[in-house]
């Protein structure tokens, strides 16, 4: 009867089991498509971008769908904001085009069966001719080269604790702090050198905005390279999540704007003189190859990157994905700014007045990538919302050092499979070929 009942009951289960896979596979995948008629999505200033509207289920288009379509210059008030009814399920539109260089988008939402679908495309009008808003301060350089130099003269008084479960047979993986920018302003960071003798390239990890804890990156540096991960709050970046969590909702939030009207006080003089306390630090490790240094980041990790190879004399490589604190003041010109959006109309007016924009032309990274004299390797995608594609050709078109650029046009705020294997590939060949 045991045997009997067991086997029964996998029956069941195994029934159950092929009854949950067909109502899964009877899920109907729904999207909300929208293209442009040139392949690469780029225009001529003064030529018209015509949008292809398509929403589909199972891969079918559906028939007499109502969708709400929005075009105009990104972060801007849509020129056109209706419901159109898609008879045949497709329709296109012709979006028109823009007189100055920027990039036109067309977003569309549907909604079907009570859920909510998106979609967008985002044509490019002669990016490579955006020029920048930003101001350079007549005594930029000088600010920062008084700030670095300060920041220099605080010791290390360095903590390192190994992590035993983190770190394999290659690779010994630490938590790390140092002082960085004053006495008692730590650093936190999570460090990955491999255990073989020699000495090895070094690798400075910036990152995104957000408070969260790191891992290290043990894949670069089981190619041998020496990473080093960093947070830049000044705590550790070990903890559990839920401290995180009530940093980011209580006394760090919105972290970006503290102090936006003080140059000397705002809250990035301290991360970006950080940053550079890093790579001071990373070069005082005895396995570390002063001659071969790269810095790469995406979004905030972006502009930290660019900031710090412009900063540091050392650093000879920069990767940067999406670059945030771009181009800030665009919106005082009619057109986006980058993250955090600090002169948007609609989001932080109260932040638009003439302290914050003098402040702001000490932290824009277009500033900092006028400075910049080492290769680079930069990406992002034009249907990026954050850190809108505007303002990082506002700061590429002004890096005159030796560059390349991967446009994944379709992407978003987020470093794609592509992205994320190119920028690894270009890291370690230019790394590698420094030798």
């Amino acid at each position: 009867m045991t045997g009997i009942l067991k086997a029964k009951t996998l029956c069941v289960v195994c029934l159950l089991l092929l009854w949950s896979a067909a109502l899964f596979a009877q899920t109907p995948d729904t999207s909300v498509s929208v293209k442009l008629d040139h392949p690469e999505w780029k225009y001529n200033v003064g030529e018209k971008a015509f949008f292809s509207i398509a929403v589909q289920c199972d891969g079918k288009e559906m028939a007499n769908t109502v969708v709400h379509v929005e075009i105009g210059p990104e972060k801007m008030q849509p020129f056109v904001s209706k419901d159109t009814l898609l008879k045949n399920g497709r329709l296109i539109i012709n979006g028109g085009t823009l007189a100055q260089p920027g990039f036109l988008r067309c977003t569309v939402t549907a909604k079907i069966d009570g859920k909510l679908y998106k979609g967008m495309a985002t044509a490019a009008f002669s990016p490579e001719s955006i020029v920048a808003t930003a101001q350079l301060p007549t005594d930029f350089a000088a600010f920062w080269k008084n700030t670095i130099e300060q920041a220099r003269k605080i010791s290390f008084n360095t903590r390192m604790t190994l992590l035993p479960d983190r770190s394999t047979s290659v690779l010994n993986v630490y938590e790390v702090s140092i002082q960085s920018y004053r006495s008692g302003s730590r650093l936190y960071g999570i460090l990955c050198v491999p255990k073989k003798d020699g000495h090895y390239p070094v690798v400075l990890k910036v990152p995104g905005a957000g408070v969260r804890a790191y891992r290290g990156d043990t894949a670069l540096a089981e190619k041998g390279v020496i990473t080093f991960e960093i947070g830049i709050h000044g705590i550790p970046v070990t903890l559990p999540n839920e401290v995180y969590y009530n940093l980011a909702f209580g006394p760090l939030y919105e972290y970006y704007f503290a102090n936006i009207n003080n140059r000397d006080q705002y809250y990035y003089k301290r991360v970006y003189a950080g940053c550079v306390r890093a790579v001071d630090f990373l070069l005082s490790l005895p396995q570390a190859d002063s001659s071969r240094v790269a810095v790469y980041g995406g979004s905030q990790g972006g502009a930290l990157a660019i900031v710090t190879a412009a900063l540091h004399e050392k650093v000879r490589y920069v990767a940067a994905l999406y670059p945030a604190l771009s181009d800030l003041t665009g919106y005082l010109h009619g057109r986006a700014g980058g993250w955090p959006h600090v002169f948007s109309p609609s989001l932080h007016a109260a932040y638009e007045n003439p302290d914050a924009i003098k402040t702001a032309g000490y932290y824009d990274v277009v500033n900092f990538a006028r400075l910049l004299n080492v290769p680079g390797w930069y990406s992002w995608g034009y249907n990026d919302e954050t850190c809108p594609p505007t303002t990082a050709y506002a700061v590429y078109n002004n890096i005159h050092a030796p560059k390349q650029l991967l446009v994944t046009k379709e992407t978003g705020h987020w470093m794609s499979p592509l992205q994320a294997e190119e920028v690894s590939r270009w890291l370690l060949n230019v790394l590698q070929a420094g030798q």
